[in-house]
């Protein structure tokens, strides 16, 4: 079964653009859960654009499913903050200082060193690890020599190649998935996927065991509703 993690950015990004708690983000965290949610996901930035330190802190007190933390690894604020609230997994991408959103996977070869290191840091706090790559096999080859727990497909390529040809779409993402497979890596995915993509992304991927969806779903909200965009995305994944 695919597992649905719902990233609340956008949430917090809307309650950011008038001040105040409107949208109440952790009733959005709560809400993804009852709503049918297998998970919750956030992105913190530095600059606290949309999730704030804060509200990792309080969300991780009202889990009552699966808690992800991605994040850029380099910075120290966001190793203590995932040190500090131990969530079940932290999803370890590459971003750069004031990037508007992740849009690249990690050379796990050329950053072999710094990722066995921070990889071993947090498991051993006893927090599982994923790793945002391309599907690229070199790199699914390097994750799996840094101890990484997981990695997360970047699925932008997939996503915008998809309506033009979807066989050739997905056709990398099969062949990074196998190889994570016989290397004994758990996979997740995540980026751009929307209720058009998903379902033949997620039918055709094997060992796929969960997705990280947060912008197109928010966007499916506002026409939708919340509970009901929710239960859509779980349908494509064929869970409900």
């Amino acid at each position: 079964m695919v597992k649905l993690s719902v990233n609340i950015n956008k949430f917090a990004t809307l309650r950011n653009s008038r001040g105040g708690n409107n949208p109440d983000v952790i009733k959005a965290a709560i809400d993804a859960q009852m709503f049918g949610a297998d998970g919750v996901t956030i992105h913190p930035r530095p600059d606290e654009r949309h999730i704030r330190y804060n509200d990792a802190r309080a969300i991780k007190k009202i889990i009552t499913t699966e808690y992800n933390i991605e994040g850029n690894s380099r910075e120290q604020k966001f190793i203590d903050l995932v040190l500090e609230v131990k969530p079940h997994q932290v999803t370890l991408v590459p971003d750069s200082d004031g990037q508007l959103t992740s849009d690249h996977g990690w050379d796990t070869l050329k950053n072999k060193d710094y990722l066995a290191n921070i990889i071993k840091t947090f498991k051993e706090a006893g927090i599982r690890v994923s790793l945002f790559v391309d599907p690229v096999i070199e790199m699914i080859d390097g994750a799996a020599l840094v101890d990484t727990d997981r990695i997360e497909l970047y699925t932008e390529a997939y996503a915008s190649r998809f309506p033009s040809n979807k066989e050739q779409a997905i056709e990398p993402y099969i062949k990074a998935a196998k190889r994570a497979e016989e290397l004994g890596l758990g996979i997740n995915a995540g980026h751009d996927l929307d209720l058009d993509n998903l379902r033949y992304f997620a039918s055709n991927i094997p060992g796929l065991m969960e997705v990280s969806i947060g912008h197109a779903l928010v966007c499916d909200t506002l026409y939708l509703g919340y509970e009901n965009a929710v239960q859509l995305y779980k349908r494509q994944l064929g869970t409900h």
